[in-house]
């Protein structure tokens, strides 16, 4: 860990901005703020909020590069489906959103001229993702990559927090609607799963008497495999690669599950 990375782990702002983008939300109440206004809200200046965007970004294309050094990976990138002029749109919670996720270093991978946005907010479940469709279409995607049902999982003193049934038919309601709507193409990532241990552990989960189970996880895996469209199951890649949380995961965690993206779509036959 270089002294930069390791003093970017025991900043609270920098980890409360990796996960949290207040301007997906704001953007909806008017004119977009500027980052005086956004650095304001994690107790940064401008200067502050600026430098540690760009350092998200420098880690982003570092990642992106390593990617890009392995073997066999010019012709996993020479075989990815996106053409140039398309938009590619990201859909899930905070394993998304998260500043350095495997959609942020995907974005660093991809042909010239491939727009990509990313509509993730941390915490939302199926049902909000849902709700949240007029977005989604009104960006008129080309694919729509989807990585949702984490949150639904999530138990609340025990109890679910939505129904294995809800999550089903919100995830295929959310494809449904948006491919009716934009033509979109669609693919699909599981859940990546969870340490249960470090998530009991953990003290604000404790507090909150929240918790997660693998097997919940692993059901909602089982449901988008069975779907027709592409799935990328990301668990394998994941594994082992969480923050003390044992839900987020680690910067080498989203490394690895941007690789698993890559092969995924550049082995996948029934791709254009």
């Amino acid at each position: 860990m270089t002294s930069a990375t390791a003093a970017a782990a025991h900043d609270p702002a920098e980890r409360m901005l990796r996960f949290h983008q207040p301007e997906k939300v704001l953007r909806h109440l008017g004119p977009a703020p500027d980052e005086a206004a956004l650095g304001a809200l994690f107790g940064l200046g401008p200067a502050g909020y600026r430098t540690r965007l760009d350092r998200f970004e420098a880690r982003n294309r570092a990642a992106a590069a390593a990617l890009v050094a392995e073997p066999g990976a010019a012709a996993r990138l020479a075989a990815l489906p996106f053409r140039p002029g398309e938009h590619v749109v990201a859909v899930g919670e905070s394993t998304t959103a998260d500043r350095l996720s495997w959609f942020e270093i995907l974005r660093h991978l991809l042909p010239e001229g491939v727009r990509c946005t990313n509509l993730a907010v941390t915490g939302s479940t199926t049902t909000q993702a849902l709700a949240n469709l007029p977005t989604l279409a009104f960006q008129r995607p080309d694919w729509a990559l989807c990585m949702l049902g984490a949150n639904d999982v999530q138990r609340l003193d025990g109890v679910p927090l939505i129904s294995a049934a809800e999550t089903r038919r919100a995830l295929r309601a959310l494809r449904d609607l948006t491919v009716r709507r934009t033509g979109a193409r669609w693919v699909w990532l599981t859940p990546t799963g969870v340490d249960p241990g470090r998530v009991a552990e953990y003290v604000h989960f404790r507090r909150a008497g929240l918790g997660w189970a693998g097997a919940d996880l692993d059901a909602v895996a089982e449901v988008l495999l069975a779907e027709p469209e592409v799935t990328v199951d990301t668990r394998a890649a994941a594994h082992g690669h969480w923050e003390e949380d044992g839900v987020h995961l680690t910067p080498a965690g989203q490394q690895h599950v941007a690789a698993a993206v890559l092969d995924a779509l550049a082995t996948e036959p029934g791709l254009p």
